[in-house]
């Protein structure tokens, strides 16, 4: 088999940031490239060997899939069921209370991961046609949770914390394009959007967006799959099965 050049970059991130520290309101950090690493680099020596034509690329983990999966977007059924992947899950120290890692035996569904994953699935048929073509990665790899159990997003941190933290999840992400070699980088969602341009401003690459398929979207609610097929075909990114 191939030697991965993703794993390195992968694990590279996870130790860049595992050293950072976070201040209230967050009150917990969840890193999967950590606990998750088995199912997590399945993933990318399955469906990660460059090159690729396009990266998606979300936030960071949902409490309910990558945070339980190690897979990006990763719902269980779905990483289990379509993607063919499951393996053991560590936990975080400290783990929330409210928000408990049950690796694949999570019982709640994350709606993102089933709306990306299940798109992939209804439009190309099998894995191997949709990777034959797409790659999907998360820019950041930590999940941040208050102390209510809600969810903290990676641009509702301080500025102080976003410097290194962003700097680290830059230069991953140039990494990974250096060695995918994608002709377009597509953020799910503004935030991935920005920071990609950001990150790969000078590179060979067409930077583009879709619509995040978060429940919390109105215009995600109302049909996501046929709008993020619309703004991909608009991008140029052709979507033959």
């Amino acid at each position: 088999m191939k030697t991965n050049p993703l794993i390195p970059i992968s694990r590279e991130l996870a130790r860049q940031v595992a050293r950072l520290r976070f201040t209230a309101p967050v009150s917990h950090v969840y890193l999967p490239l950590d606990y998750a690493a088995g199912p997590h680099e399945a993933y990318l020596r399955r469906y990660g060997q460059p090159p690729r034509q396009v990266v998606l690329l979300g936030m960071n983990p949902g409490p309910f899939g990558m945070a339980q999966t190690g897979v990006p977007f990763g719902d269980v059924s779905m990483v289990r069921n379509w993607l063919g992947l499951e393996g053991r899950v560590g936990k975080p120290d400290p783990v929330h209370p409210k928000r408990p890692v049950l690796g694949f035996g999570c019982p709640r569904s994350e709606v993102s991961g089933t709306r990306l994953w299940g798109w992939a699935r209804d439009w190309f048929g099998t894995p191997a046609r949709f990777f034959a073509t797409f790659f999907v990665a998360n820019y950041c790899p930590l999940a941040f949770f208050e102390a209510s159990g809600r969810n903290r997003t990676p641009d509702k941190l301080p500025a102080d914390e976003q410097v290194p933290l962003f700097a680290a999840c830059d230069e991953a992400l140039r990494r990974l394009v250096e060695a995918m070699q994608p002709t377009h980088v597509v953020g799910v969602g503004n935030f991935a959007f920005k920071r990609a341009r950001t990150a790969l401003s000078g590179f060979d690459v067409a930077v583009g967006t879709i619509l995040h398929p978060s429940p919390a979207s109105p215009l995600a609610n109302r049909g996501w799959a046929a709008a993020a097929s619309r703004q991909l075909a608009a991008l140029g990114i052709g979507l033959s099965p």
